[in-house]
């Protein structure tokens, strides 16, 4: 049995796509995905996506990171399958239910409301989510914020002079977050312009991040340091950010399908 892949990638940040809405694949775990996401032996990715049936939406998406770890949500990972898709679509993730569809400039993302409360990011204890009152070295005071999955943001005068190889995955498994954390840092630079670095949960330094973009967006906006609406500067380039009226997040950018091919689970020690 060869399984079908199509590897897409939203402003660099990259997926290996699964869809088993009309065939059935072999059970999906953390060794299976990490094999199939590491870049020397495997095919290669910052997440693996596995799109399945939904009783609740048009399909469902399970996203995997790089290390193996089932997350809750990921905003570039749906704005590619939503182009895969090819029409508005209502996606269900752990995250809660997602709405996507092509506009002039890309896929648009409905991410749902943020949440602020310290147990919905979670926190391991109750504190003031606007500005946590701890720090790593030189960062300090971040907004905590959930987006469907967890995020703290630091604001910095220049996040590319921010050791975060070293410093991400300190602040990402620090007992403060049970679960967790996505860590970035921001300076902005305007009212309607943010650049942001990300270090994500479970894959490390991104070169794009849509959930990040998001929680920066609505950290920035929480401070009253930007407008509701913004564009994000990531390395691998630009997303438009909106807090709208309903307190909805809607996150519009491009996706790209980079190529399809097909593999052997046996490659990978899987026995069907």
């Amino acid at each position: 049995m060869r399984i079908e892949f199509t590897k897409m990638h939203g402003l660099g940040n990259d997926f290996v796509v699964l869809d088993a809405r009309e065939r059935p694949l072999p059970p999906m775990d953390a060794a299976f995905a990490a094999a199939l996401a590491e870049r020397h032996t495997g095919i290669g990715c910052d997440q693996l996506i596995v799109l399945e049936p939904s009783e609740l939406a048009d399909f469902r998406m399970r996203i995997f990171n790089a290390d193996g770890s089932e997350v809750e949500a990921c905003g570039n990972a749906t704005r590619a399958v939503g182009l895969l898709h090819g029409r508005p679509a209502r996606i269900e993730t752990r995250g809660g239910l997602l709405r996507s569809g092509p506009t002039e400039a890309g896929i648009s993302v409905e991410m749902g409301k943020p949440r602020f409360a310290w147990d919905a990011i979670p926190l391991a204890y109750a504190m003031d989510t606007h500005a946590l009152p701890v720090a790593w070295e030189e960062l300090v005071n971040p907004v905590a914020v959930n987006v469907g999955n967890p995020h703290v943001i630091f604001f910095v005068e220049d996040p590319y002079a921010i050791d975060m190889a070293r410093l991400g995955p300190m602040i990402e498994t620090d007992p403060l977050f049970p679960e967790r954390i996505n860590v970035n840092v921001a300076a902005v630079a305007g009212r309607d312009s943010i650049v942001l670095r990300v270090w994500e949960r479970g894959a490390g330094l991104t070169r794009a991040c849509g959930t990040g973009a998001c929680a920066t967006a609505i950290g920035a906006m929480r401070r009253g340091l930007v407008d509701r609406r913004v564009t994000v500067a990531l390395p691998g380039g630009p997303l438009q950010i909106e807090w709208a009226e309903d307190d909805g997040i809607v996150m519009t950018g491009p996706a790209t399908e980079a190529f399809r091919g097909s593999f052997d689970p046996a490659d990978f020690g899987i026995i069907i």
